[in-house]
């Protein structure tokens, strides 16, 4: 039978804080279940406050932590994350994120929604000893209700401004005492709040969902085995970029982006007397299609259609041992596969061949003037890009008293290679003009272009980690500590170039010179980071009172910038910065002076300036590196009320969180200032019925969360504007458990 209960789960009416912020949980496999004792500057987000701030996505969890940002623009494609005044809105990521310990590879697949999270934990600072490649800004670990340990059907349903609903129906069943599945479905659609006034459509309206097969089994009490099966797709308009004049969206093509994902994980542990080992295996799958409206102006310019497959495998071997009670080691071996096929032609259109290719011409040789060959032609670009990794790591613990001293190290080793094709077939007619009288026909030019090369490269890591901690003599547990590790970001290769250098050819068949050259334009390094970090873990008051505190100093060598290439380019470019530095703080803070109240807060600063970056024709010392901010702050205040006589409970909670400065460009010519954001929700239980009413941006502030410079032209885009909806869940919790 099914028993309706109460939606909270256990933990949610706060008795002590530990269960509040930091739920324990056996469900980490790499680092300390409890990482408010982990030597790591962490935040852990638990259900409860998952469900009260309505997150549904890696992106819903933005400024909760200290220093980490994740901005809502252009499209679902776009997951660009900022951890300490270092990120990446393109390519590499430089957060890992894993769901239910399988390591997602492809930072474009980042952004899509999750149903019944169980607790989500944002570390930050350098995780590249442990987990390796693209984590040396921190790592994003998200865990899902298990079927083992809860069973029933759980319902959502969610409607707000804009035309947004969301609705998700999971079901969690038990086959026998140590075998349980769930079968969990979402599905989402939002009108759209940005308007394009071309055609009247809003630019920002998606649609989407997911299908999640989990099963846990334990076949014995010292084996257990989890996988997990995902299917999602999305559908969105996306990039709602006004132009900086009109302080409007228009443009005249059109622009969306579609994607359909699976990731499939499979998680075996063996425990053993004093020792474990753990295998994570995954298959991943990504078939995703951008196309682009690329001037974003009412104006024949040029498109971008993006169309890609990807291929990923991994496999991740981890052993865990100890010698009694003063020595633990971890130890394991990482490796990956991953094939890239993309097809990315760019067309120019009318305006654009007249603007970008005709009036260049003509302006230096007036006398000659040519006419292209039809209204447009196309910039044809394809690759095929295989990536694969192997590595070994190794982490060693000493506990020493109150000391712990640990040091770990790993080697890593990366190839990527790339199969590259570009090709143009079109003409143009060259007329000579030197007797206004008489246009003659000077000659008839062919552009016959058929581009294919093959690159390569190797990259080779060394990864140590050194941390020193000391529990503090104190009622609750609470310790100080000290780490010092080296990140690291892989290289690659700047695919969305090609058109450019492509476009360069062409210009150069008509005598302008060719600008780019493939194999210095195209490839860029790997980013490498030392992380100096000091904090500190204390719990005072009983336990109702948590403060977590850290400063930290990045020296960045070749650091990995996204820029837009000065003139009349059509891509972005990651290239490498000569060196940068990122120091700041961070403080958070939790209080639950009794079981009904919660108040939490967090605060970071960064300080994130390029020390070497001369990019040819400027130098950009002393300027702060683009896109991070240099401060985020939340704020959260939370009371429960209990009423029962007429419901369960009333649940009260107003929040702030914001960010800023944030510059735009490496010249800090332009910025977004400081904002905030004010958010509250009031909720009602009543057996296994929960409503919540909320809102968002409550004082409708105006703010950008992106800019940029295409053509010569500024375009941004507006974040949220005041937002707010009801959220109606049911729970119906299974009585009779086996």
């Amino acid at each position: 039978m099914w028993l309706c209960v109460s939606a909270a789960e256990p933990g949610d009416t706060l008795p002590r804080l530990e269960k509040a912020i930091g739920e324990v949980t056996v469900t980490a496999i790499k680092q300390a279940a409890d990482l408010t004792l982990h030597p790591v500057a962490g935040t852990v987000v638990n259900r409860a406050q998952i469900e009260r701030l309505n997150i549904v996505s890696v992106r819903g969890a933005s400024e909760l932590a200290p220093n980490v940002y994740m901005p809502q623009y252009g499209s679902r494609m776009t997951s660009s994350i900022y951890v300490r005044g270092i990120g990446a809105r393109i390519d590499q990521p430089v957060v890992g994120l894993n769901i239910d310990n399988v390591p997602f590879l492809n930072k474009d697949n980042y952004d899509f929604d999750i149903p019944d999270i169980a607790r989500m934990e944002i570390i930050r600072g350098a995780q590249s000893t442990l987990y390796g490649r693209n984590t040396m800004g921190g790592l994003i670990n998200i865990y899902t209700v298990s079927p083992l340990s809860y069973q029933g059907t759980r319902v959502l349903a969610e409607a707000g401004r804009g035309n947004l609903y969301r609705a998700a129906v999971s079901h969690y069943a038990t086959f026998s005492p140590a075998l349980g599945m769930a079968l969990t479905g979402d599905f989402h659609y939002f009108g759209g709040i940005r308007r394009n006034i071309y055609n009247g459509s809003f630019a920002d309206h998606e649609k989407g969902g997911s299908v999640r097969w989990k099963t846990d089994w334990k076949p014995s009490v010292r084996m257990s085995v989890e996988n997990a099966a995902w299917f999602t797709l999305s559908r969105s308009g996306g990039y709602p970029y006004a132009y900086e004049n009109s302080g409007e969206v228009n443009y005249n093509d059109t622009c969306f982006y579609r994607r359909n994902s699976f990731a499939d994980g499979l998680t075996v542990k063996y425990r053993g007397n004093g020792w474990s080992l753990s295998s994570i295996t995954s298959a991943q799958y990504l078939d995703d299609n951008m196309t682009l409206d690329q001037d974003f102006l009412p104006l024949d310019y040029f498109t971008l259609e993006q169309k890609r497959k990807e291929w990923a495998i991994t496999q991740d071997f981890i052993a865990r041992g100890g010698a009694g009670s003063h020595y633990r080691w971890l130890g394991g071996a990482f490796g990956f596969f991953k094939r890239t096929k993309m097809n990315a032609p760019v067309t120019f259109k009318d305006y654009g061949i007249g603007q970008l290719i005709e009036g260049k011409r003509n302006e230096i040789n007036p006398d000659y003037p040519i006419k292209w060959d039809g209204d447009e032609f196309l910039l044809g670009s394809s690759f095929s890009m295989p990536t694969w990794g192997i590595a070994v790591y190794h982490e060693s613990e000493l506990i020493v008293g109150k000391w712990k001293f640990s040091a770990g190290v790993r080697f890593d080793y990366e190839h990527v290679a790339l199969r590259y094709r570009s090709s143009a077939n079109s003409g143009y007619t060259v007329y000579d003009m030197t007797d206004p009288a008489e246009v003659k026909v000077f000659s008839h030019e062919p552009i016959d272009i058929d581009d294919r090369g093959n690159m390569h490269k190797s990259f080779m890591e060394v990864l140590p980690k050194v941390t020193v901690s000391y529990d503090l003599p104190m009622p609750s547990r609470s310790n100080v500590y000290l780490s010092v590790g080296k990140g690291y970001k892989s290289g690659g290769y700047n695919t969305q170039m090609f058109s450019d250098v492509l476009q360069q050819r062409v210009m150069g068949l008509m005598g302008l010179g060719m600008k780019y050259d493939v194999d210095d334009i195209v490839g860029y390094n790997p980013e490498k980071s030392w992380n100096y970090e000091a904090g500190a873990h204390i719990v005072c008051a009983g336990g109702k009172v948590l403060t977590d505190m850290a400063l930290f100093y990045i020296d960045c060598r070749d650091q990995q910038v996204t820029t837009f290439p000065d003139g009349t380019t059509t891509g972005r470019i990651t290239t490498n910065a000569g060196r940068t530095e990122s120091y700041g703080a961070e403080l958070q803070i939790g209080y639950a002076p009794t079981s009904h109240w919660l108040f939490n807060a967090s605060y970071g600063y960064t300080h994130a300036t390029f020390k070497e970056f001369f990019n040819g024709v400027q130098d950009f010392s002393g300027k702060r590196v683009p896109y991070a901010p240099a401060n985020t702050f939340y704020a959260g205040l939370t009371y429960i009320l209990p009423l029962p006589r007429v419901l369960d409970e009333m649940t009260f909670n107003v929040n702030a969180r914001g960010a800023g400065d944030i510059y735009w460009d490496e010249e800090n010519a332009r910025r977004q200032s400081a904002y905030a954001l004010l958010g509250a929700s009031i909720g009602a239980r009543s057996g296994c019925a929960t409503i919540e009413l909320w809102g968002k941006n409550l004082a409708n502030n105006k703010y950008n969360v992106f800019s940029f410079k295409s053509i010569g032209n500024t375009f941004f885009q507006r974040g949220m504007p005041l937002t707010c909806g009801v959220t109606i869940r049911l729970n119906f919790e299974a009585h009779n458990r086996l």
